[in-house]
């Protein structure tokens, strides 16, 4: 079943309620909510008071993904502002097998998330240990770049390995996910697709929703 997670970085944040009552009455799964430092990737974007904000409006699972260094110090306040999921770089965490089990111990599902070039052998140990692996489908930092096509052969291998370590972990991918795109990326294996622009930047989000999820299913 394909879970279709819009990112509200691409939401238009003078109405942000609005625009995710909008989003979870037209059918997505989940709240996609990107946290930059303006360190590990060019952009500063928001804090735990948005977490905070989006609990109080929407029942959608809130899917955070922390673009940040040292994430461990401040998991605990997007835990506490209503986190669902919390998905940390493999680049940013020297004891990643640490900060996942930080991540569980605080009640919240933990994930680990993969930039274009990173290998996958990094989680291989610790795979029996995640809900899901968020591959980078483009370079982190910024919405609206292009798919990066060698992702789906990434994606491919991803499936493989779960399949032997964890097989109830989701595969969610991020970047460039539009109706051209999200089909391979579910044939690939992938079953959770963060879509930004794609869905806010459209008139109609009930017709682009179920698109996105008849093209993921079909």
């Amino acid at each position: 079943m394909a879970h279709i997670a819009p990112s509200i970085l691409s939401a238009d944040f003078t109405c942000l309620g609005k625009e995710l009552s909008a989003v979870e009455n037209a059918g997505a799964d989940w709240i996609h909510i990107d946290v930059m430092d303006g360190r590990f990737v060019p952009n500063i974007t928001y804090g735990p008071i948005i977490v905070q904000a989006c609990k109080r409006v929407t029942s959608l699972p809130l899917d955070v993904h922390l673009m940040i260094e040292k994430p461990e110090a401040i998991i605990p306040d997007f835990a506490k502002a209503g986190a669902d999921y919390i998905s940390v770089h493999a680049e940013t965490c020297p004891h990643l097998h640490r900060t996942l089990q930080q991540i569980r111990e605080l009640g919240v599902k933990p994930g680990v998330a993969l930039n274009p070039a990173t290998p996958l052998s990094c989680i291989e140990y610790i795979a029996d240990q995640l809900d899901f692996v968020l591959i980078m489908s483009v370079n982190p930092g910024f919405g609206g770049q292009k798919f990066i096509e060698s992702s789906i052969e990434k994606i491919k291998a991803l499936s493989d390995l779960l399949a032997k370590k964890n097989p109830f972990a989701i595969i969610q991918v991020d970047g460039g996910i539009n109706a051209d795109t999200i089909a391979s990326v579910a044939r690939a294996g992938a079953s959770c697709f963060v879509a930004g622009s794609a869905i806010f930047n459209t008139p109609d989000y009930n017709d682009t929703i179920a698109a996105l999820r008849l093209a993921a299913e079909r």
